[in-house]
Order: C-alpha cells, then sequence, then structure tokens
C-alpha cells in the first residue's frame, strides 16, 4: 500500500467493476467465441470475415460516429447490422441479427458470479460508507452477484460519456447528494479511474495490479490518493 494524498472525509465510495471487481479478460473472451458461433449458425455468410474485419468496421464507425466510443452496446449493434449489411443480407435480416447477436453477447459476457471474499468485503465497507458502482463496460450487476452490493451503478451511454470524462462522477455525486471531494473512486485504470476521478475532483485509490494482472509503473501525472494491491487492503485502511 502507498499514500500519495491522504483521503479525509469521505461520505461514499464508488467501484470500477472490469477488472477491480473480477478478472475480465476470460469473461469477454468468452463471449466474443459464443457471439462467433452464433453468427456463424445463423448468419452463414459471416463465415467468410475474421475478427480483423469486425474490429475495422468498428473503427471506421467510431470515426463517422463517435459519441458510439461511449455506448459499447450501440455501437456493437451498429458493428453487427452494418457488417451484415455489408455481406450480403437484407435490412431486415441485419436489424434482427444485430439485436440477438447483442443478446447472445450480453449473456455470456454476464454469466458468471462474483467471488464471495469481494462480496464479503463490499459488505464490510457498506457497514460505514454508500457504495456504488461506476462501469465503462456493459456487465448487467444484478446477474453477477452486484445487486445488493451497490445503491445504483452507473454507465455511460445516451449522452453520457465514458470515463475519464467527468459525467458519470458528477451524475453519482448528485445522485448521492454528496461533493465531489466526499467520492472516493475506486478502479484499476490510472486514466480512466485515477484520472477520471481526480479530474472530476473526487477522490481515488490505484488497484495495482488490476484484478488477476501484474502491476505496472504509474504514469499519469495525477497521481492517485493511494495505490493498493488487493481489495482487502482497502478494508483495513478504511474500517480496521
Amino acid at each position: 500500500m502507498r499514500c500519495y494524498l491522504r483521503p479525509q472525509n469521505i461520505q461514499a465510495i464508488s467501484f470500477d467493476l472490469d477488472d477491480t471487481l473480477y478478472d475480465n479478460q476470460p469473461y469477454i473472451l468468452n463471449a466474443e467465441a459464443e457471439l462467433t458461433q452464433f453468427l456463424h449458425r445463423a448468419f452463414p455468410l459471416t463465415q467468410a470475415w475474421q475478427s480483423f474485419d469486425w474490429r475495422r468496421l468498428k473503427l471506421q464507425l467510431l470515426q463517422q460516429i463517435p459519441e458510439l466510443a461511449h455506448d459499447t452496446s450501440a455501437a456493437r449493434i451498429a458493428t453487427l447490422r452494418q457488417g451484415l449489411l455489408q455481406l450480403g443480407y437484407c435490412e431486415s435480416e441485419a436489424e434482427r441479427g444485430a439485436k440477438e447477436g447483442l443478446d447472445c453477447f450480453y449473456f455470456h459476457r454476464s454469466h458468471f458470479k462474483v467471488s464471495d471474499t469481494v462480496l464479503s468485503l463490499l459488505k464490510q465497507l457498506s457497514g460505514h460508507f454508500r457504495l456504488v458502482g461506476i462501469t465503462n463496460g456493459n456487465v448487467d450487476p444484478e446477474r453477477i452477484g452486484l445487486g445488493d452490493a451497490f445503491e445504483f451503478v452507473l454507465r455511460p451511454g445516451q449522452g453520457v460519456h465514458m470515463k475519464p470524462a467527468k459525467d458519470m462522477f458528477y451524475l453519482a455525486c448528485t445522485r448521492l447528494d454528496i461533493g465531489p471531494q466526499q467520492l472516493l473512486h475506486v478502479g484499476d485504470s490510472m486514466n480512466a479511474d485515477v484520472r477520471g476521478a481526480r479530474l472530476a475532483g473526487c477522490q481515488s485509490v490505484w488497484l495495482n495490479p488490476s484484478f488477476g494482472q501484474v502491476a505496472s509503473l504509474p504514469i499519469a501525472a495525477l497521481l492517485p490518493h493511494m495505490e493498493i494491491a488487493s481489495l482487502d487492503s482497502l478494508v483495513k485502511m478504511l474500517v480496521s
């Protein structure tokens, strides 16, 4: 544990989800694989495309419609729809395929449970602080076991920008009826979580290494208040 700036007057704690409360990579890889299998079965013409073809199309769409960068679900639907059209499917087939494809991905993307250890740590913290989630992703908090852990979970989309933009930090503070300086944000990304929180005037804790990964060196100009190697260190620091 390292202390760069001493946290103080904390009224609530916000948590990033992916790679902070669980290792997200295996679930994303599995969801991508399941989506590919679905497309190959239901829309055989997609077998002509490799993963890089879909990535290239997504990048093109993000350049044409920048707001898609702040809504992962909308970006996936747009990519699937446009890809199916380019592969020769009609408008109605492309619309159906995009919706069913997102449903497939979304189901498998949230097909896991947060560990009992993490849930126990959150419960300990909830006895002292109000807890919320702030994520750039589209995981379903209820399905992965976080329904009772947080008062609410914020995600980007419909005009709300991804971290490190200030939008979700300000929105969380408004809903909690606290000042930004009274919110402590915990996350694994130096850019999205630490920089985002600091630019919004919030306090921050950097989880390094991220869940299931190896430690990295701080590279951002805005340092976190605290750096921890595991979530139990947070409980020891704030509760013990």
